[in-house]
């Protein structure tokens, strides 16, 4: 009895000593981005950051592969791997790129105690002081995970964690869906994480060879829609430059902000919701239509149980559009201007994803409904009710959160802000955006009468005018 007593004890503070050495400070950094950097506010830049290297096979190609694009990046390196390979090293240096710090050893900072850390930091920071003239002001430790003493330790480094990772780690991801995820986060601010090495647990040797295929088309992705790959120090540089030019949140709302939305990534994951490709402002989901049948312009009907694509907006994407934008009609006008570049994304990733083959239409709530007709969505009143009321409820209090001033728009507004259906059925999808997929082909062959009457009252896309901005931005809640 005594025996069993003490085991007790003994975990139970073995757990106390895990939360508060380990995963409360992991936790909270990641989530609040506490004494960390992981994504920047850039207009046009994207950080690039590679972690485990230098490998005297993968690295040289893909040094050459980054001079081809003129992109910058960080590389986090390994002090053993450094160690062995100095010339990649000064490579590295030379051709402009920033060396950051993962330990001398790939070793979790949760199996080791502060000070051997700080050890294995202070070795890595002299092989690459000795290398290239220059000490390392960055460190990002191994999977991400800090312990308790990780922040008062390395005052003088500035931890690094990331915004987006892949699995590229393991080589059965494949080149081809490696490089589909990597293209769904590509967009400004983002802070990448990939590996040039396969030499540590975990990994595997060679997946590095599918890491260099996905990441050429993905630069020269990047290169055509005007984005620049930049090092850490520049992304940092511009996300104080564009904080400084943004409207001051409180400790108070960015915490706030911060739940939110976390809140949003686990709503993500336990409903399936879909990202969208290459920077869409929408995700979505397939789910049974729960509503009243809606009538649509085209003469389709949705009804009470027809699968149907259900709309999302990215509210990372519309929190930067309302930090960034000078007035509501600016957000307006930006806002527009995505919706008609995602539109064509969304019917290309729609006519590839085998659970939408069936859905009946598109639909989803905004309080952003004015000149939806134009992108060929019907805006319907949302019957008196339950679903009315908590709609209204949620799309102020994201108005609230998401705004900087979104109290006070709340209290001048607050009576005109109605939200609406905006729905559309999947063939006039097909019609205004299939372009060249399967559905549209599909559509195409049809007879020229169903054509006809299937083709709605707008056969084309509307410019973002500056009529429906106006309009719009009266209406100021995702």
């Amino acid at each position: 009895m005594v025996g069993k007593r003490i085991m007790e004890n003994f975990l139970l503070w073995g757990f106390y000593f895990l939360t508060f050495y380990a995963f409360l400070p992991g936790i909270i950094s990641r989530t609040f981005g506490f004494r960390v950097f992981k994504r920047g506010r850039a207009k046009k830049e994207i950080a690039l950051t590679f972690d485990d290297g230098p490998d005297p096979v993968y690295t040289p190609q893909l040094l050459d592969l980054l001079k081809r694009y003129d992109a910058k990046a960080t590389f986090f390196v390994v002090g053993i791997h450094a160690e062995r390979n100095p010339e990649l090293l000064k490579r590295m240096h030379d051709e402009g790129h920033v060396i950051g710090i993962h330990n001398y050893v790939h070793k979790s900072n949760w199996l080791m105690r502060p000070r051997t850390v700080k050890k294995q930091i202070h070795r890595t920071s002299e092989i690459i002081r000795k290398t290239t003239g220059v000490r390392s002001a960055y460190y990002r430790p191994p999977w991400g995970i800090v312990n308790l003493f990780d922040f008062s330790n390395l005052g003088y480094l500035q931890i690094i964690l990331w915004s987006s990772l892949f699995g590229d780690w393991r080589k059965r991801v494949g080149a081809e869906r490696l490089q589909q995820r990597i293209m769904k986060k590509l967009r400004p601010g983002e802070v990448l994480l990939l590996h040039d090495c396969g030499q540590t647990f975990g990994a595997d040797e060679d997946a590095p060879i599918n890491m260099l295929k996905a990441l050429e088309p993905v630069l020269e992705a990047g290169t055509e829609r005007g984005y620049k790959f930049v090092h850490i120090t520049d992304m940092i540089a511009i996300t104080d430059r564009n904080k400084a030019a943004a409207p001051k949140f409180s400790p108070l709302k960015r915490a706030i902000i911060a739940c939110w939305m976390g809140w949003e990534r686990l709503f993500h994951v336990l409903f399936r919701v879909k990202s969208g490709i290459d920077g869409s402002v929408f995700h979505y989901r397939i789910v049974p239509y729960g509503g009243k049948t809606i009538e649509l312009t085209d003469g389709r009907r949705i009804e009470p149980k027809d699968p149907v694509v259900e709309l999302h907006f990215d509210n990372q994407m519309l929190l930067g559009m309302m930090t960034e934008s000078k007035s509501m009609m600016h957000v307006a006008i930006r806002l527009i201007r995505e919706v008609q570049h995602s539109m064509p994304k969304l019917a290309r990733q729609l006519a590839e994803d085998e659970a939408a083959q069936e859905a009946k239409g598109l639909y989803g709530v905004s309080m952003i409904n004015r000149g939806a007709e134009q992108f060929g969505f019907s805006v319907v009143s949302i019957p008196k009710g339950l679903f009315d009321k908590s709609t209204r409820i949620y799309l102020k209090l994201l108005l609230w959160v998401l705004h900087p001033s979104g109290k006070q728009r709340l209290a001048e507004q607050g009576s005109r802000l109605e939200p609406r259906i905006i729905a559309m059925s999947m063939t006039e999808l097909w019609h205004r955006y299939g372009q060249d997929t399967k559905m549209a082909r599909e559509w195409k062959a049809a007879p020229k009468s169903e054509q006809k009457r299937n083709a709605g009252a707008h056969n084309n896309i509307a410019p973002a005018s500056y009529d429906n901005a106006n309009a719009a931005a009266g209406e100021v809640a995702p």
